[in-house]
């Protein structure tokens, strides 16, 4: 929730804002402006109108006192014309000047806005998968939306606002000054009493604001969790239709009364802010009469209108003022949150100088691999083994072994941290790293399709392949038969994740898609481990003949697949405890004759009785 504005647009830090104070420095500020440096043209422009804009409001103020002098009691008809005419043109042009300045501050901030974003979005490709598995997606996205967004309202709003009342500030004061140092003087002594009340009622109404909101959480989580599909059959199940209904009632209740007593605190508050708004005016009146029947004969009615005038133009500029240190505060905050993410190190990146591989036969070597995420938690110990061209490995191992993280140190979504692992004969490190990716392809058992067409996903691999080639790796997917069945065939909608396919549907068409990518090594990492048991019937019989075809790795727990293998390495506590033929690692009584017995040969039995 953004923080609450008090009255005439007083804010208030919350107490987490004030413990995350950030600490303003040169560096952040010569940081900050830095992305205002490419569009300093513009910005001299913007800041020229701000100035222009802010001293052409003043004018007519002036010119008021000569109106009513001049025009309305010296009865010169043809001046007072001549002077309302130039005080409407002064107002045009400084409202003209005000749009003008408008679009050049939305101008350049939507140009910056633009430029962080691309940075951001590029810098959040280069991280590596431990970022994302680490960090909150929500939080990840809001730095890419919210708080970017939120620089565009820093710059075409705070920081012109804060220029444009200090130069409206100054240039009132020193007007009032020019006309009458004592009417100046008491008017400026006038403001605190405008300032006080506001500021006491803005902390009132803020306290009652988050309140509110704390109530209106209540009560949006009441409605989320007793009016979803599961919530409302479980009140329906338990009979708890009225206990809910009571709860709704208290917190309704309540938002109720906060709300009254919120509306009721802003009336309080505009009747003791109308009435010490009329103090100040009264007062130069006062002050004004008693000089002019007394003492100061030179002094005009007029120059008391321009004066009041001018008291009136100092009300906005002092209270947004205010409010600087607490918009700078959170300005600063903005910035410091996103240049945090910016400041991640890359991880996994690509070599400055990077080797090509001798040849591209999709063989993998790992050499005394170590893998851990922290230094407490280590997941792979001193690793070996190697793939040759042409073969195939099928990994198992109990759950939480560490089958899954091996292949991911192989297209480098992480680096290894002890050892190596080679493709093709080359240390990955010193491989380019889009270009080792692209002789990688992977099936995961969690397949991701974006909300497109059967079309739009394949040629996510290959954005050229022909009709004749999807035709081509569909059929050996075994997924050909469904999508001619289609209405729209190759342009038949998957829906938001696939949700329109089953879930073999969209693992076979992964398969596709990845074959269409045509990679030198093939991963299928437990491709059909949460499927039924035709679905993994189906892909199976599309998994077979691809590993007779190339190099390929085999998470698996069915044990045709691993059958199919060249070699079976089994991991337990992320070691390779056990390697050779099944019928070798069955016989040795270890930890793949308990996997068998308790998984393989189950499943197997089980498909069999189907």
């Amino acid at each position: 929730m953004p923080p609450p504005h008090g009255p005439m647009g007083r804010a208030f830090l919350t107490e987490e804002e004030k413990a995350n104070r950030p600490k303003v420095t040169g560096a952040l500020l010569r940081r900050v402006f830095s992305y205002l440096l490419p569009y300093w043209k513009q910005l001299l422009l913007a800041l020229l109108c701000i100035a222009l804009s802010s001293l052409l409001t003043l004018l007519p103020s002036v010119l008021t006192g000569r109106i009513i002098d001049d025009g309305l009691i010296g009865r010169d008809l043809r001046k007072l014309i001549v002077l309302i005419l130039v005080s409407l043109g002064v107002t045009l042009g400084a409202n003209l000047i005000g749009v003008a300045q408008s679009y050049l501050n939305t101008w350049i901030a939507q140009h910056i806005t633009y430029d962080m974003r691309n940075k951001m979005y590029r810098h959040l490709q280069q991280m590596s998968q431990r970022f994302f598995t680490s960090n909150n997606q929500g939080d990840v996205i809001t730095r890419m939306t919210s708080d970017i967004s939120g620089v565009e309202r820093v710059i075409s709003s705070t920081f012109t606002t804060i220029l444009s009342n200090a130069i409206t500030l100054a240039a009132a004061l020193a007007l009032m000054y020019r006309e009458n140092w004592v009417l100046a003087t008491v008017g400026v002594l006038v403001v605190p009493l405008f300032v006080i009340p506001t500021r006491f009622a803005g902390r009132t109404r803020w306290e009652l604001t988050r309140e509110a909101q704390e109530c209106s959480d209540e009560i949006n989580g009441i409605l989320n969790e007793t009016l979803s599909v599961s919530g409302q059959l479980l009140v329906k199940l338990f009979g708890k239709e009225d206990y809910e209904y009571g709860k709704y009632e208290d917190a309704n209740r309540r938002m109720i009364r906060l709300n009254i007593r919120e509306s009721m605190a802003g009336r309080w508050f505009f009747v003791v802010i109308s009435t010490f708004s009329s103090v100040g005016p009264m007062l130069l009146y006062l002050v004004g009469g008693v000089l002019m029947m007394r003492y100061d004969a030179a002094l005009t009615v007029g120059d008391v209108t321009v004066m009041v005038t001018l008291l009136g133009r100092l009300y906005g500029p002092v209270n947004t003022l205010l409010n600087t240190q607490v918009e700078w505060i959170r300005s600063m905050a903005l910035f410091t949150r996103i240049f945090e993410y910016f400041d991640m190190p890359v991880e996994v990146e690509s070599p400055r100088f990077p080797v090509r591989p001798p040849r591209i036969d999709g063989s993998v070597e790992f050499k005394h691999v170590d893998f851990s995420y922290d230094p407490e938690r280590q997941i792979l110990r001193d690793v070996s083994f190697r793939l040759g061209a042409g073969r195939s490995v099928a990994i198992v191992g109990p759950s939480g072994s560490g089958k899954s993280t091996m292949i991911n140190l192989i297209p480098r979504l992480y680096d290894v941290t002890g050892g190596s692992v080679a493709f093709c004969g080359v240390d990955v490190r010193r491989l380019d790293l889009a270009a080792l990716r692209a002789h990688i392809g992977i099936v995961s058992q969690e397949t991701y399709l974006f909300n497109g067409t059967i079309r739009e996903n394949l040629l996510y691999a290959k954005p050229d392949a022909t009709e004749e080639e999807l035709v081509a790796v569909c059929d050996k997917a075994n997924i050909l038969d469904f999508i001619q069945k289609q209405e729209q065939g190759f342009d038949a909608m998957v829906g938001n994740r696939g949700l329109k396919l089953s879930g073999g549907e969209k693992q076979r068409l992964s398969i596709a898609r990845v074959l269409l990518k045509d990679p030198a090594l093939l991963i299928f990492d437990e491709a059909t481990a949460s499927l039924d048991s035709i679905s993994e019937s189906k892909i199976q019989e599309a998994i077979d003949p691809i590993i007779a075809s190339r190099t390929s790795i085999l998470i698996a727990h069915r044990l045709s697949t691993i059958l199919a293998a060249d070699e079976i390495l089994v991991v337990k506590d992320g070691r390779v405890v056990e390697r050779g033929q099944h019928g070798d690692l069955v016989k040795a009584g270890g930890v793949y004759t308990e996997l068998y017995e308790t998984q393989f040969k189950r499943a197997l039995e089980t498909e069999q009785a189907l």
